[in-house]
């Protein structure tokens, strides 16, 4: 389809990776390739979900000084109930763990020059790029629109792919989930040494001591506690590994266009 097009349409360019690298990578493909090649560039997801009309505002908010310009949703009436309340806690909870987002805004962005070369400076294997144009600083602003329901097809993002989306965008972010597991084994500790002291009573005093239920939900709840934290810890050691490994995020097989032969750096 991105071939037929460019073959009627010389306005028109298209960038055909190796292999599928996932859609934030993908994305950050075509940012680098045109950060020398224009003076703002706009990304806007295929699904014609977005409203194009609001694209003349966000030339007008980068005319004015705007190196970053948003494109966020004014409502979301067209997702399931599911589906807005899981977005609400997603963007409530990442602002809790220190992740500052943009509320209801995707990949429908404007970004200026200096932006998209101060985006090829960040060399992250982890992508998150909802939360790397935030850290990019300069002036920005938002433009609102109606998202429209989506005319073909269906969302590429399931339930399993979101929750991994929006985990990989807290723990790139933020260190705060290993915070909280320190602070609830502190928790833990104090609540057993509370424990201990009222065992030591009752031994002292004769009270009767229940059985071994509330030993075993103790060592479960325990037991799940550390493995939780365990695994928490994990994911920022892999994630670490991943980092220091430098492999590239993408490989371009060829562009497609006028100018097929032209050099890729």
């Amino acid at each position: 389809m991105i071939e037929a097009a460019c073959a009627n349409d010389p306005l028109c360019r298209g960038i055909k990776l190796a292999r599928n690298v996932g859609h934030q990578n993908a994305l950050l493909a075509g940012l680098h390739h045109v950060k020398d090649q224009c003076d703002a560039a706009i990304s806007i997801d295929a699904d014609l979900q977005d409203d194009i009309n609001v694209i003349v505002e966000m030339i007008r908010k980068y005319e004015e000084g705007c190196e970053i310009v948003y494109g966020v949703r004014s409502e979301r009436k067209t997702d399931t109930f599911f589906k807005r309340f899981t977005a609400q806690s997603f963007y409530k909870f990442t602002r809790f763990m220190g992740v500052k987002l943009i509320y209801n805004h995707a990949d429908y962005r404007l970004m200026g020059k200096r932006a998209l070369q101060e985006l090829a400076k960040y060399d992250e294997r982890n992508l998150f790029l909802r939360g790397l144009t935030s850290l990019i600083g300069f002036k920005s602003d938002c433009v609102y629109y109606a998202r429209k329901e989506r005319m073909a097809g269906e969302s590429k993002y399931p339930l399993k792919k979101m929750i991994s989306f929006a985990f990989d965008g807290i723990t790139s972010f933020s260190v705060k989930p290993i915070t909280f597991v320190l602070f609830l084994g502190l928790f833990i500790v104090v609540c057993s040494c509370f424990a201990f002291i009222y065992i030591l009573a009752s031994y002292f005093f004769g009270w009767t001591i229940p059985g071994w239920s509330s030993i075993m939900l103790s060592i479960w709840f325990l037991g799940g506690v550390q493995l939780l934290s365990i695994g928490l810890i994990g994911e920022y050691i892999g994630k670490i590994y991943v980092e220091v490994k430098r492999r590239p995020r993408y490989a371009i097989e060829k562009l497609v266009g006028e100018h097929d032969d032209a050099n890729i750096s």
